[in-house]
């Protein structure tokens, strides 16, 4: 009898940790932590593999660099955002999602752009960001990048059955995510 109910509780909290409703807080939380720049709490929700060869400190000082650095200041644009969560798949051991959301970022740059240095940086942000709607504007000097996000949402032995996020904007976690998880990433880009 203890083995039946240990067996329903487990059962129950592995179901629950692969629920929607278990996983929208912790993809808000992601975000959240972008927009306000707390590389703390964006680790602390990244998937542990992915910073594991490199280590959590120089995983944080790669996030500071890629929001701020000597070249230029990036900010998200909108404190909210509307996910659209993909139906829970299961490879093996592995549950996964992709949350996807409309993300307009801004780059401020700290040196003033001439418009040769604009448009070799247009291209530069439309490869980077993977979008061709980047729109220069002198009179902030920044540019106006309008995207689409794709988090992937993993819950597996390595996040002991938690979800864990990769915020494929960035490449590293993208390069990451099509070598750890392939048939995953070919699904990604079939779609």
């Amino acid at each position: 009898m203890k083995q039946l109910s240990f067996l329903v509780i487990f059962f129950t909290i592995s179901t629950f940790a692969q629920s929607l409703e278990s996983l929208k807080p912790i993809a808000k939380k992601l975000y959240d932590a972008n927009y306000l720049m707390e590389f703390d709490a964006i680790a602390d929700a990244t998937y542990p593999k992915m910073y594991q060869e490199k280590g959590r400190d120089a995983f944080i000082e790669k996030l500071d660099s890629d929001y701020q650095n000597d070249e230029f200041r990036l900010r998200l644009q909108l404190p909210n955002v509307v996910f659209q969560y993909s139906e829970i798949r299961k490879i093996d051991n592995t549950f996964y999602t992709f949350i996807t959301f409309r993300n307009p970022v801004r780059y401020f740059f700290e040196k003033k752009l001439t418009a040769e240095q604009a448009a070799e940086k247009k291209k530069q942000l439309q490869e980077i960001n993977r979008t061709q709607d980047v729109t220069f504007e002198p009179a902030r000097n920044s540019f106006n990048v309008k995207k689409t996000t794709t988090y992937i949402a993993i819950s597996d032995e390595n996040t002991s059955g938690n979800w864990k996020l990769l915020n494929l904007d960035d490449k590293e976690q993208r390069d990451f995510f099509e070598k750890e998880f392939n048939i995953i990433f070919q699904e990604l880009k079939s779609k």
